[in-house]
Protein backbone atom coordinates (compact mmCIF):
# COMPACT_ATOMS: atom_id res chain seq x y z
CA UNK A 1 0.00 0.00 0.00
CA UNK A 2 2.78 2.43 0.87
CA UNK A 3 4.55 1.63 -2.39
CA UNK A 4 1.39 2.38 -4.40
CA UNK A 5 0.94 5.67 -2.54
CA UNK A 6 4.59 6.59 -3.10
CA UNK A 7 4.32 5.86 -6.84
CA UNK A 8 1.11 7.90 -7.04
CA UNK A 9 2.66 10.84 -5.22
CA UNK A 10 5.86 10.79 -7.25
CA UNK A 11 4.02 10.60 -10.60
CA UNK A 12 0.86 12.61 -10.10
CA UNK A 13 1.49 15.25 -7.47
CA UNK A 14 4.47 16.94 -9.18
CA UNK A 15 2.42 17.49 -12.34
CA UNK A 16 -0.54 18.86 -10.39
CA UNK A 17 1.67 20.98 -8.13
CA UNK A 18 3.16 22.70 -11.17
CA UNK A 19 -0.16 23.03 -13.01
CA UNK A 20 0.76 20.37 -15.53
CA UNK A 21 -1.69 17.94 -17.05
CA UNK A 22 -1.04 14.46 -15.62
CA UNK A 23 -0.16 11.70 -18.08
CA UNK A 24 -2.61 8.78 -18.11
CA UNK A 25 -1.31 5.75 -16.24
CA UNK A 26 -0.65 2.84 -18.61
CA UNK A 27 0.31 -0.74 -17.84
CA UNK A 28 4.08 -1.02 -17.47
CA UNK A 29 6.30 -1.42 -19.32
CA UNK A 30 4.99 1.04 -21.91
CA UNK A 31 5.60 -0.18 -25.45
CA UNK A 32 7.94 2.12 -27.36
CA UNK A 33 8.50 2.60 -31.07
CA UNK A 34 11.28 3.70 -33.42
CA UNK A 35 13.96 4.36 -30.81
CA UNK A 36 11.82 6.90 -28.93
CA UNK A 37 13.38 5.70 -25.65
CA UNK A 38 16.91 5.11 -26.98
CA UNK A 39 19.56 6.65 -24.78
CA UNK A 40 22.17 8.13 -27.09
CA UNK A 41 24.07 9.40 -23.98
CA UNK A 42 23.51 13.03 -25.00
CA UNK A 43 23.30 15.43 -22.05
CA UNK A 44 20.18 17.62 -21.82
CA UNK A 45 20.77 21.32 -22.33
CA UNK A 46 18.87 24.57 -21.99
CA UNK A 47 20.61 25.91 -25.09
CA UNK A 48 19.02 25.36 -28.49
CA UNK A 49 21.03 23.31 -30.96
CA UNK A 50 22.06 24.98 -34.15
CA UNK A 51 22.08 23.14 -37.49
CA UNK A 52 22.55 20.36 -38.37
CA UNK A 53 19.40 19.24 -36.56
CA UNK A 54 19.49 15.58 -37.53
CA UNK A 55 21.48 14.08 -34.65
CA UNK A 56 20.76 11.99 -31.56
CA UNK A 57 18.86 13.84 -28.82
CA UNK A 58 18.88 13.61 -25.01
CA UNK A 59 16.27 11.50 -23.21
CA UNK A 60 15.08 14.49 -21.15
CA UNK A 61 14.70 18.24 -21.48
CA UNK A 62 15.06 20.83 -18.70
CA UNK A 63 11.78 22.56 -17.90
CA UNK A 64 9.63 20.14 -19.89
CA UNK A 65 8.44 16.56 -19.81
CA UNK A 66 8.98 13.77 -22.32
CA UNK A 67 6.09 11.61 -23.48
CA UNK A 68 6.06 8.29 -25.34
CA UNK A 69 3.72 7.29 -28.14
CA UNK A 70 1.12 5.29 -26.24
CA UNK A 71 1.11 7.84 -23.41
CA UNK A 72 0.47 10.61 -25.94
CA UNK A 73 -2.30 8.62 -27.60
CA UNK A 74 -4.00 8.09 -24.22
CA UNK A 75 -3.48 11.74 -23.25
CA UNK A 76 -5.03 13.01 -26.48
CA UNK A 77 -7.99 10.67 -26.02
CA UNK A 78 -8.57 11.87 -22.45
CA UNK A 79 -7.90 15.61 -22.74
CA UNK A 80 -9.07 17.77 -25.62
CA UNK A 81 -7.18 20.83 -24.31
CA UNK A 82 -3.82 19.44 -25.45
CA UNK A 83 -2.23 21.39 -28.31
CA UNK A 84 0.06 19.39 -30.59
CA UNK A 85 2.58 21.30 -32.70
CA UNK A 86 4.67 19.65 -35.41
CA UNK A 87 7.76 21.70 -36.28
CA UNK A 88 9.40 19.64 -39.01
CA UNK A 89 10.11 21.65 -42.13
CA UNK A 90 9.09 20.14 -45.46
CA UNK A 91 6.98 20.96 -48.51
CA UNK A 92 4.12 18.79 -47.32
CA UNK A 93 3.51 17.11 -44.00
CA UNK A 94 1.34 14.48 -42.38
CA UNK A 95 1.26 14.35 -38.62
CA UNK A 96 -0.79 13.44 -35.59
CA UNK A 97 -4.50 14.13 -36.12
CA UNK A 98 -5.40 17.60 -34.87
CA UNK A 99 -1.82 18.87 -34.90
CA UNK A 100 -0.78 22.34 -35.91
CA UNK A 101 2.21 22.61 -38.24
CA UNK A 102 4.77 25.33 -37.59
CA UNK A 103 7.75 24.63 -39.85
CA UNK A 104 10.80 26.55 -38.73
CA UNK A 105 9.68 26.82 -35.10
CA UNK A 106 12.59 24.63 -34.01
CA UNK A 107 15.26 26.69 -35.69
CA UNK A 108 18.38 27.25 -33.62
CA UNK A 109 18.79 30.81 -34.94
CA UNK A 110 15.95 32.57 -33.07
CA UNK A 111 16.37 36.30 -32.64
CA UNK A 112 13.99 39.00 -31.41
CA UNK A 113 11.72 39.02 -34.47
CA UNK A 114 11.44 35.21 -34.60
CA UNK A 115 10.80 35.00 -30.86
CA UNK A 116 8.06 37.61 -31.14
CA UNK A 117 6.34 35.89 -34.10
CA UNK A 118 6.65 32.45 -32.43
CA UNK A 119 5.15 33.78 -29.19
CA UNK A 120 2.31 35.50 -31.08
CA UNK A 121 1.52 32.28 -32.97
CA UNK A 122 1.42 30.26 -29.75
CA UNK A 123 -0.74 32.95 -28.15
CA UNK A 124 -3.23 32.60 -31.01
CA UNK A 125 -3.24 28.78 -30.91
CA UNK A 126 -3.66 28.65 -27.11
CA UNK A 127 -6.04 31.62 -26.93
CA UNK A 128 -3.55 33.33 -24.62
CA UNK A 129 -3.46 30.50 -22.07
CA UNK A 130 0.18 29.98 -21.08
CA UNK A 131 -0.87 27.04 -18.86
CA UNK A 132 -2.33 25.12 -21.79
CA UNK A 133 -0.35 21.90 -22.43
CA UNK A 134 1.77 22.08 -25.59
CA UNK A 135 3.23 18.97 -27.21
CA UNK A 136 6.09 19.52 -29.66
CA UNK A 137 7.22 16.92 -32.18
CA UNK A 138 9.20 16.49 -35.35
CA UNK A 139 10.46 13.37 -37.12
CA UNK A 140 12.11 11.10 -34.51
CA UNK A 141 14.58 10.85 -31.62
CA UNK A 142 17.33 12.09 -33.93
CA UNK A 143 15.65 15.42 -34.64
CA UNK A 144 16.46 18.48 -32.52
CA UNK A 145 13.77 20.71 -33.99
CA UNK A 146 11.07 19.74 -31.48
CA UNK A 147 13.57 19.95 -28.62
CA UNK A 148 14.48 23.48 -29.72
CA UNK A 149 10.81 24.48 -30.15
CA UNK A 150 10.11 23.22 -26.62
CA UNK A 151 12.90 25.43 -25.30
CA UNK A 152 11.53 28.39 -27.29
CA UNK A 153 8.07 27.83 -25.74
CA UNK A 154 9.54 27.65 -22.24
CA UNK A 155 11.35 30.93 -22.90
CA UNK A 156 8.05 32.42 -24.12
CA UNK A 157 6.54 31.65 -20.71
CA UNK A 158 4.54 28.49 -21.37
CA UNK A 159 4.25 26.33 -18.26
CA UNK A 160 3.29 22.84 -19.49
CA UNK A 161 5.63 21.80 -22.28
CA UNK A 162 5.68 18.19 -23.41
CA UNK A 163 8.31 16.93 -25.83
CA UNK A 164 7.24 13.99 -27.99
CA UNK A 165 10.73 12.70 -28.72
CA UNK A 166 9.60 9.79 -30.91
CA UNK A 167 7.83 12.08 -33.36
CA UNK A 168 5.90 10.97 -36.40
CA UNK A 169 8.23 8.04 -36.99
CA UNK A 170 7.22 6.50 -33.65
CA UNK A 171 3.56 7.46 -34.19
CA UNK A 172 3.43 5.69 -37.56
CA UNK A 173 5.54 2.84 -36.13
CA UNK A 174 2.68 2.25 -33.69
CA UNK A 175 0.32 2.07 -36.67
CA UNK A 176 -1.66 5.11 -35.53
CA UNK A 177 -3.58 7.44 -37.83
CA UNK A 178 -1.95 10.52 -39.25
CA UNK A 179 -3.36 13.40 -41.21
CA UNK A 180 -2.41 16.68 -42.83
CA UNK A 181 -1.90 19.19 -40.00
CA UNK A 182 -3.24 22.74 -39.95
CA UNK A 183 -0.38 24.97 -41.09
CA UNK A 184 0.35 28.01 -38.97
CA UNK A 185 2.08 30.80 -40.86
CA UNK A 186 4.12 32.73 -38.39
Amino acid sequence: MHRVLLVFLSCFVPAVAFGQVPFPQLPQPVTTYSFEDKDWTIEPTTTVKKAPYHAPTPTSIPGARVIKTMELKALLESNKEIVVIDVLGSKERKSIPGAFWMPGAGDGQFYGAEKSRFSAALDKITEGDKNRPLVFLCWNSECWLSYNASLHAIEAGYKDIIWYRGGTEAWTGANLDWKRPERVNW
